[in-house]
This record gives structure tokens, sequence and C-alpha cells, in this order.
């Protein structure tokens, strides 16, 4: 809940989630009140001309706490992370963006006493050992990627300072993330948005995992009011507050072509799976979200078959 002033920041504001999830704060609270931070994507002009917009780099922990001094910002989104995509191959750069970057945010906060952070995590933080047919929320975790290890740490980070700290600082495990606004980044889970495009583009799709793959997804709008009704919810009804499993809907590859299919009866696909493939075997299938559901009431709102139409009639 947003605290003394009303200030929020907003890092990776250029991003998928970040953009989207900027443009929604700025909405409910007023362009002026939402600080709107990225670095090196170029935000499009409807984020840069509807409120404050600052490019920092996150690793940089005095240009941190220099916006929040410089707006008194009381309330944190720290959506900025280089994706999985960027950083395997380069653990050096996962460390320095994922995990000092967070850390630069959670002491900036400390130091500055702003109220609230929001730290996101991954179902990247999941490994083969996890059960796949139903992720539990205090799973042992054993990622088998670079991304998932820096997302870890950013759990145990987030706790730390939680227990020592007292700051407030909360989560969200995303699954696949489906977005009509912005185009796929090439992730494990985005064949889910490159059906679309390449549905609307060319009528045909190739898609990189098996027709028989199954992982937890979450259509964009699902995932902004899961953040915002988990940042709203009374501290003392919380549970897992540093990191909730979130969950919406969970298909196959093969299923998304079919509903898709309805919706155009011209659409073809086939299915040849890449080295993605291997990341995609190693996470679950679902997610229990129960803890969520009983904590703040979290529901999703779409399903598959809605998703696949609001998504063609916005692409």
């Amino acid at each position: 809940m947003v605290g003394r002033n009303g200030r929020v920041m907003v890092t990776g504001a250029s991003g998928r989630i970040g953009s989207e999830l900027t443009m929604a704060l700025r909405r409910e609270l007023g362009g002026n009140s939402v600080v709107a931070v990225g670095h090196k994507t170029e935000p499009p002009s409807t984020l840069r001309d509807a409120g404050p917009y600052e490019e920092i780099d996150v690793r940089d922990r005095a240009a941190v706490t220099w916006l929040v001094d410089k707006y008194d910002v009381d309330e944190i989104y720290h959506m900025a992370a280089s994706p999985l995509t960027e950083v395997e191959g380069n653990p050096s750069l996962a460390w320095d963006v994922n995990v000092n970057g967070l850390l630069n945010v959670l002491e900036s906060a400390r130091l500055r006493g702003v109220s609230q952070v929001f730290a996101p995590s991954s179902i990247a933080v999941f490994g083969s050992d996890v059960p796949c047919e139903l992720a539990p929320q205090d799973a042992p975790l054993s990622p088998n990627t670079t991304y998932g290890i820096t997302k870890l740490v950013g759990e145990a980070l987030a706790r730390q300072y939680a227990t020592a700290y007292g700051l407030d600082v909360r989560g969200l495990r995303y699954p696949g993330i489906i977005s009509s606004e912005t185009p796929s980044g090439g992730a494990t889970t985005d064949y889910a948005v490159e059906f679309f495009y390449a549905a609307d583009s060319s009528g045909h799709y190739d898609c990189f995992v098996r027709e028989n793959t199954v992982l937890p997804m979450m259509y964009m709008p699902d995932c902004i009011r899961a953040t915002l009704r988990l940042m709203r919810a009374p501290r003392e009804m919380l549970t897992h507050a540093v990191c909730y499993n979130v969950a919406a809907m969970s298909f196959s590859a093969g299923e998304l072509a079919r509903v898709i299919k309805r919706e155009l009866p011209g659409f073809t696909c086939s299915f040849v799976p890449d080295a993605r493939q291997a990341i995609a075997d190693s996470w679950p299938m679902r997610i229990d979200d129960r803890a969520a559901r009983n904590d703040w009431d979290w529901d999703p709102a779409y399903g598959l078959e809605s998703m696949v139409r609001d998504m063609l009639q916005h692409i």
C-alpha cells in the first residue's frame, strides 16, 4: 500500500511487465506519482510522456539512492533484470544485474526508509527435482539455469532484508507471461507469445518446443492484477510474503495451437524443438498457488480460451 507521499518508482519500466505495470500504476495514482526508470531500452512515448522518466543503471547503488531521494520514493517495484536469454553463458552479467541490482534497491530502501519493495522471482527457481504435476509453495529449489540461480539468490536476499531489517519485501514467482503489447524476447516460455505474432503476420509458426510441452502461463492483465493485489494486501495476512507461487493456466503448446486455429482456421504450426526444450523440461507443468488464493484472494480472470480471444483482438 502506498505510504507517506504516494510516490512510486518502477525499475525496468521499459520491459515487458514493467512498461504495463507503470501505466497501470499511473492510471491509479496519477502520472506524476509514478517514476519510470529505464536503462538501454527505449521506452514507448506513451510511457515517457505520461510522467517522470529517468535513466539509470541499477548496478550503480549511488544512482538508485539518488533517485529515491530525489523523488522521496515510498514504494519500489524492482522489475529490472537481465532475462534468461541474455545471461545464460554470461554468469558475471547475471550476477551483476540480477543480484547486485536487487541488493542496491534493497539497501537503498533500507537506508532511506522506503515502506515497500516488490522483488519478483520466477518459475526458473524450480528444478527437475520438483514435482512436475504441481510444484509446492515450499518446494526445495535447485534451478538448472544461471537465470534461475540469480532469482533464487534474490529470494534469499529479499527474505534476509525482511527478517533482519523489517523491510516489507514482497514478490511473486511469475510463470510465463503472455502480452499483446510486447513481442517475444526469445525466452523459454515465449513460444506462447510467438504463436500470436506469427499467426498475425505469416499464418504459420515453427514452435521451438514439443507439442506436448506443458508450462504454467499467465496473461498480462492477470500478471498486473496479481502484482498490485499482493502489494495492497494487509501485511498481517501474508504467510509467504517474500515470494508467492502464483498461477493462472497451464496448457500444452499443441493445445494453444488448436485453440488459435479455431479462431483462425488458416493458421498452421509445426514443432521443431531447440535447446530451450531442455529448460522447459526442467520446470513444473503446474504451480500450487493455494497460499496466494488463501492469503490475499488471488483468482485469475483469464483461462486459455479467453486469453486467446483477447490476444487476437489486440494484435
